[in-house]
């Protein structure tokens, strides 16, 4: 029996690495003779530094960079030959700020843009962004600022150091840079912004895009994913000429899922809450769309279950909560309760199938 593991971080409380850890044990628990394939995943947030690590190899950079209140932080970035992975929440992330901190209106993405810039300086010609989990919604004018003032020039069409680089962002964000889908008024409240600040914030979104537009003679605020991680999906299309691809496609074909597949009896995946929003671009869904071209069937895990018959009707075969549904959340959200419950879930489960 082959089983492929892949399973999404729980976040706040397991990592993608610790839940299939879990589910491993559990399986082999039940099935001792299993083959079980670790897959660590992330759609561009949280773990995608090291779901990128695990399936291509390389080395990580250290770079001293400024955090979203422009504050001296320790980041890295994944370097292999002439590319380099980037996640950007490591040097911006929502969870780098305090509750009473978060403030979008002054929250800055600069020190994506100098991790950028030390990767180009140390000949990296190739980019992956893992945009997901920002504190910021600036437009991404903060990370154009930190590659102007690193390469000596305000206009960073002119700047040679930026020709003949490509740029790739993994997002599953399909919203645009302005209006009542764009960046602000979507993602805004959950950054810390207030209902006069969504306003704001979106003014100056379209503002930067029209002085863009007539600057580049091009607009992308309209395109699909300009609106990730707080607009700055749109810094990079505009000027950087960057294009996008759904951030769990992106590591699949770099783990080489497709062929891991092949032969498989069941795909496990799984994230803290399955419901229909899971059905619009998350993870789980995305592998759960790929094994099934093979005809894999697919199991979904998640700390809480509901829209359970929808998620059936997409297409997993079988959805389960880890919880006993009496379980408080304060202790199934700690660490060791949760990946025992994941332990336990999938050893009773094997255990009745085999």
């Amino acid at each position: 029996m082959k089983i492929i593991v892949a399973i999404d971080s729980f976040k706040g409380c397991l990592s993608s690495a610790e839940a299939n850890a879990a589910a491993q044990s559990g399986v082999l628990a039940a099935c001792p003779d299993a083959e079980v394939v670790d897959i660590p995943v992330s759609d561009g947030g949280e773990g995608w530094l090291d779901a990128y690590r695990i399936a291509v190899g390389g080395e990580m950079v250290s770079v001293r960079v400024c955090d979203p209140l422009m504050r001296q932080t320790d980041c890295c970035y994944l370097r292999k030959d002439d590319l380099a992975v980037i996640e950007t929440a490591r040097a911006i992330g929502l969870t780098l700020l305090k509750a009473e901190e978060r403030n979008p209106l002054t929250a800055t993405s600069y020190g994506v843009g100098q991790l950028v810039a030390d990767a180009i300086r140390r000949g990296c010609r190739r980019f992956v962004i893992g945009l997901g989990g920002s504190g910021t919604s600036d437009a991404g004018k903060g990370m154009l600022q930190a590659l102007s003032d690193a390469f000596g020039r305000e206009d960073l069409y002119c700047v040679s150091a930026l020709k003949d680089l490509q740029f790739t962002l993994a997002t599953d964000v399909t919203n645009p840079l302005c209006g009542p889908q764009g960046a602000a008024h979507v993602f805004g409240p959950q950054k810390g912004a207030t209902p006069e600040m969504v306003v704001e914030l979106d003014r100056r979104a379209a503002a930067f895009a029209e002085q863009s537009a007539k600057h580049c003679g091009h607009d992308c605020s309209l395109a699909a994913g300009a609106g990730a991680a707080g607009g700055l999906g749109y810094a990079f299309m505009q000027y950087l000429r960057a294009g996008c691809r759904s951030g769990i496609d992106l590591l699949l074909d770099a783990v080489g899922f497709d062929k891991q597949v092949e032969g498989a009896n069941l795909v496990v995946t799984g994230e803290g809450r399955a419901d229909g929003q899971t059905l619009m671009g998350k993870l789980p869904h995305g592998i759960m769309l790929r094994a099934s071209r093979y005809h894999v069937p697919t199991l979904l895990i998640a700390g809480k279950v509901t829209d359970r018959q929808m998620l059936l009707d997409a297409g997993f075969a079988y959805v389960e909560s880890i919880n006993p549904p009496t379980l408080s959340l304060e202790e199934a959200m700690e660490k060791a309760v949760a990946a025992q419950n994941i332990r336990k879930l999938m050893e009773r489960f094997f255990r009745l199938r085999s």
